[in-house]
C-alpha cells in the first residue's frame, strides 16, 4: 500500500470514527445571509443534507440583518441602534418579518433541492427589550424560551427546524430578536455538542493577530488559527477587540467569539467557526482532525476524574433528591464504595456538582448510571457532559454498546443520541437483577471504535 492509499485509508478510518462518535446528536449551524448570496450555498445545503440523511439532528439558525437592512432602506424606513441592538419601530416590524421569513425560506428550499423536508416555525417565545438608556426599543426583543418539545418533534422525524430571528410573546406579539442569541439559546436547551457558526470571512489569521498570544501550535494550514480552549480565545477575543478600529472586519469576529465563547460557558463541547467559501467545509471541520475552521472546545476532562472515597459523601447529597423521586435507585455509602472505580465526579473548584457511573455487564455492554447533578449547576450541562466522558471511557475500554434504564429521562437520553430498545437485548447478568415493578426502559448507544492502523 502505497503513501496515498495509507492516507486514504487514515480519512476514511476519521470520517468513521466522527460518525460513530456524533451520529444522533443535535448540532445548531447559524448561517450569516451573505453566506446565501455566495456561489458556496448550494453545496453548503447539501452537506446539511447529507447530515440530516445520515442521522445527525440538524437545526438551522439564520442571520438576516443584511437582508433587513436592505429591505427596510428599500421602503424608505430609517433603522438605528443602540448597544447592537436594532430598534425595531412598528412601522418596521412587518418589513423586519418579511426578510426574516424570506431568508429562512431560501434555507428550507435550499434543503428541498436535496430532499430533505424542513420547517420554518415559531419556536421562540420572547418579550420585549423596553425601554433601554432612555430609548424605546418597541419591537425588538430578547428570548425568554425555546419551545424544545415541538423542536424534538420535528427532529425526530427526521426533519430540519430552521428559527428565523423572530419571537412571540404569549399573547401573539412579534418581536425582533439576535440570531446570536437564539443560536445560542436552542444550543443550551436543545442540548447541541456543536455549534457551527457559519460565515464569508476569513475568519481567525494568525497574520491579523500578530502580538495576541496566538497558543504554540494552534496555527494551521494558510496561517489560519485551528483551535482555541475558552480561556485562550477569551484572550484573542481581547485583542480583537482592540483592533476593530483600524480593522472593521474584526468586528464580525469579535460577535462570532462572543457567541462562540457563550455556547461554551452553557456546556456546548465543541464550536466551530467556519468559511463557507471553502468547498466542503462544514463535512471536513466534522469528520476530520485537522479540520477547516476554528473550532473552540470546552475540555470538559480538565474537571472530569475518578471518584475518590472522601467523594462519596458529597455524591449521595446530590443524589438523595433524586432517589426520594424515584429516578435513581436507592443507594448507600457501601454500594458506592463497592464500585468506587465504575465512578466519574465533575468537579467545579474543588467542590463536587454531578456524578456518574460505567458499569461493566459482560458481552461488550456497559450501563451508565446514577447520573446526578447538584440542581445550582443544571444549567450548564454538567449531566451531558459526563454522559459523553462515559461513552468515551466505554469505547477506550472496547465495549461495542452502552446502554442506561430510565423511567423519566428517555428524552435526555434520546437527544445524546440513544435509541429504545428491548430488556432482552442486556446483557443476562443485567436482565437478572432487572427490577420489574419499576418498569425501566432501556435505551442504548452503540460504539465504533477506531481500529489502529495495521
Amino acid at each position: 500500500m502505497d503513501n496515498t492509499d495509507s492516507s486514504q485509508v487514515a480519512l476514511i478510518r476519521e470520517a468513521f470514527h466522527y460518525q460513530s462518535r456524533f451520529a444522533g446528536s443535535t448540532m445548531v449551524f447559524k448561517i450569516d445571509f451573505p453566506v446565501l448570496e455566495d456561489p458556496s450555498f448550494p453545496i453548503l445545503m447539501r452537506d446539511l443534507a447529507l447530515l440530516s440523511k445520515t442521522g445527525f439532528r440538524v437545526v438551522i439558525v439564520p442571520g438576516a440583518k443584511e437582508r433587513i437592512d436592505s429591505v427596510l432602506k428599500e421602503y424608505d424606513i430609517v433603522s438605528t441602534y443602540l448597544r447592537d441592538a436594532r430598534i425595531t419601530s412598528a412601522s418596521a416590524m412587518p418589513f423586519v418579518e418579511m426578510a426574516a421569513f424570506h431568508v429562512a425560506n431560501r434555507l428550507m428550499t435550499g434543503l428541498s433541492a436535496d430532499r430533505v423536508e424542513a420547517v420554518i416555525g415559531n419556536f421562540v417565545r420572547a418579550r420585549g427589550l423596553g425601554v433601554v438608556d432612555g430609548a424605546d426599543m418597541e419591537n425588538s426583543g430578547c428570548v425568554e424560551k425555546v419551545l424544545t418539545d415541538s423542536i424534538v418533534k420535528i427532529l425526530g422525524l427526521g426533519m430540519v427546524p430552521i428559527l428565523p430571528c423572530i419571537g412571540w410573546s404569549p399573547a401573539g406579539r412579534p418581536y425582533n430578536l439576535p440570531s446570536d442569541e437564539i443560536a445560542l439559546a436552542a444550543s443550551s436547551a436543545l442540548g447541541a455538542v456543536k455549534l457551527f457558526i457559519v460565515s464569508v470571512h476569513d475568519g481567525l489569521k494568525a497574520d491579523a493577530l500578530e502580538g495576541a498570544g496566538i497558543p504554540p501550535g494552534a496555527v494551521g494550514e494558510n496561517g489560519r488559527i485551528t483551535r482555541l480552549t475558552p480561556q485562550e480565545a477569551e484572550e484573542i477575543l481581547k485583542a480583537v477587540s482592540a483592533r476593530t478600529e483600524t480593522l472593521p472586519f474584526m468586528k464580525k469576529v469579535r460577535s462570532e467569539l462572543k457567541l462562540a465563547l457563550g455556547a461554551s460557558k452553557t456546556g456546548v463541547e465543541r464550536v466551530h467557526l467556519i468559511d463557507a467559501r471553502e468547498s466542503g467545509s462544514v463535512l471536513r471541520e466534522l469528520f476530520s482532525n485537522l479540520g477547516s475552521g476554528t473550532m473552540i472546545y470546552a475540555d470538559e476532562y480538565e474537571s472530569i476524574r475518578p471518584l475518590k472515597t472522601k467523594d462519596i459523601a458529597d455524591i449521595l447529597r446530590i443524589m438523595e433528591p433524586l432517589m426520594k423521586q424515584g429516578m435513581l435507585l436507592q443507594r448507600r455509602a457501601g454500594d458506592i464504595q463497592e464500585k468506587k472505580e465504575d465512578y466519574a465526579v465533575f468537579e467545579i473548584d474543588s467542590s463536587i456538582h454531578a456524578c456518574g457511573a460505567l458499569h461493566d455487564w459482560g458481552e461488550g455492554q456497559g450501563e451508565i448510571a446514577a447520573i446526578a447533578t447538584d440542581p445550582a449547576y443544571a444549567d450548564i450541562g454538567l449531566g451531558r457532559r459526563l454522559v459523553r466522558y462515559l461513552i468515551d471511557r466505554a469505547s477506550k475500554q472496547g465495549f461495542r454498546r452502552v446502554f442506561v434504564l430510565t423511567t423519566k429521562t428517555q428524552d435526555w437520553f434520546e437527544l445524546l443520541g440513544f435509541k429504545e430498545c428491548p430488556i432482552e437485548s442486556l446483557p443476562e447478568r443485567r436482565q437478572k437483577k432487572y427490577d420489574q415493578a419499576r418498569k425501566s426502559k432501556a435505551y442504548a448507544l452503540t460504539l465504533e471504535r477506531l481500529q489502529s492502523q495495521q
